[in-house]
């Protein structure tokens, strides 16, 4: 067991990007499952799906890479706040990830989001990790 899950997700990710896989598994859960289908939604893995095989269940993420250069789609993904020291935000706070080239993924009251969307709602929450 990890003490830090989203961490341990966003590790899986780096790693598996430069080993060159096409697809990393991860053990599932909602939040894992709602970070999924951001990067998903902003273009940033190519696939994925969710698998109830096991007690936990998995889920399979299609990496993306462009098709030229081989380069990954995802150029860094940053934890931001972390278990020892939680990043909190207003929305008037939200700075731009990459001069607004990245995204930032918060957990927020109304859920888990983009830093845009949840300044659209005007909501503020624990800035969770930065992807460009």
């Amino acid at each position: 067991m990890t003490t830090d899950p989203i961490a341990d997700f966003l590790t899986r990710i780096r790693n598996a990007q430069m080993a060159g896989h096409r697809i990393v598994e991860i053990p599932a859960s909602n939040l894992k499952k709602r970070i999924t289908e951001i990067l998903y939604n902003q273009g940033y893995i190519l696939k994925y799906k969710f698998e109830d095989d096991s007690k936990q269940g998995v889920i399979k993420i299609a990496l993306k890479y462009d098709p030229t250069s081989k380069e990954p789609a995802i150029k860094t993904m940053e934890r931001v706040s972390r278990p020892g020291l939680r990043q909190y935000a207003k929305p008037a706070d939200f700075r731009r990830v990459k001069n607004g080239l990245g995204i930032a993924i918060l957990s927020t009251s109304k859920g888990v989001m983009t830093d845009k969307e949840a300044k659209m709602q005007n909501v503020g929450g624990e800035v969770l990790c930065h992807v460009y």
